[in-house]
């Protein structure tokens, strides 16, 4: 459900149950459980920003469903509080908990093995990653290699749209990566046609995303004519990457 202005909140249905992933609005949610004639069971948030958990207490007051949050009094006292191993059932689904911190020290993901899917919030996005509002870019690398680690087939639903300018940063860093031109032929013409570039998959991030791509070349490269010594290591690769990106329009 398309929620602000780029944010995605995640309905997960099972019959006539559902759960909620980062409401940061509870105004869609309601509506579409009206729509759909569905019960709220299971709220679950990946971090404390408020366009991911805005939402919450009134969802909570009005549904009684049960909130899944990181262990953190960030988060004051959910039914169900969450750190790295943490496993939960969720509409009959198994999931599990990854720390992953660096876009906030708190940030969690949700990983459904079952379902092939991937819940990661604000930490891997389409073709990108998120800002370091509070931890260090080694964090945040250590965060996405970890779940570029999981199967290839692996869905990735993240909260934003921010796919198709991801994309255009991308090609800038590594041109010649005939997979990414692919991704931005595909991806104009799902927005073109209103619909989202997501879910992604791990396998797609790992061919086209330039911050899993730290290793390569051509990567490392344009690090490097980004920033004098960037190109030295993969660490520092990725943090040239995020400096650049976050000046990029």
């Amino acid at each position: 459900m398309p929620a602000f202005e780029d944010n995605y909140i995640l309905l997960l249905v099972d019959g006539r149950h559902a759960a909620v992933v980062d409401p940061g609005d509870a105004a869609p949610v309601l509506r579409e459980l009206h729509r759909r004639g569905l019960t709220l069971a299971d709220i679950v948030v990946t971090h404390h920003h408020h366009d991911h958990l805005g939402g919450v207490d009134e969802l909570v007051q009005e549904s009684g469903a049960r909130c899944i949050a990181p262990a953190t009094p960030r988060f004051g006292s959910p039914d169900l509080p969450v750190r790295e191993g943490s496993r939960f059932e969720c509409l009959g689904e198994d999931f599990r908990v990854f720390e992953v911190p660096g876009h906030t020290i708190d940030h969690v993901a949700f990983h459904a093995p079952g379902a092939g899917a991937l819940f990661c919030g604000d930490t891997l996005f389409g073709c990108g990653c998120g800002r370091l509002f509070e931890g260090s870019a080694a964090q945040l690398q250590d965060s996405l290699l970890r779940l570029a680690a999981l199967p290839g087939e692996t869905r990735v639903y993240c909260a934003h749209e921010y796919t198709m300018t991801n994309v255009r940063f991308a090609r800038g860093v590594d041109p010649g990566n005939e997979r990414l031109q692919e991704r931005e032929r595909q991806g104009a013409a799902q927005r073109a046609r209103g619909e989202p570039t997501l879910p992604s998959t791990i396998a797609l991030e790992r061919e086209t995303n330039p911050f899993l791509r730290c290793d390569a070349p051509a990567v490392r490269e344009a690090a490097e004519r980004y920033e004098a010594g960037a190109g030295q290591s993969s660490l520092s690769t990725f943090a040239a990457l995020r400096k650049w990106r976050n000046g990029f329009r």
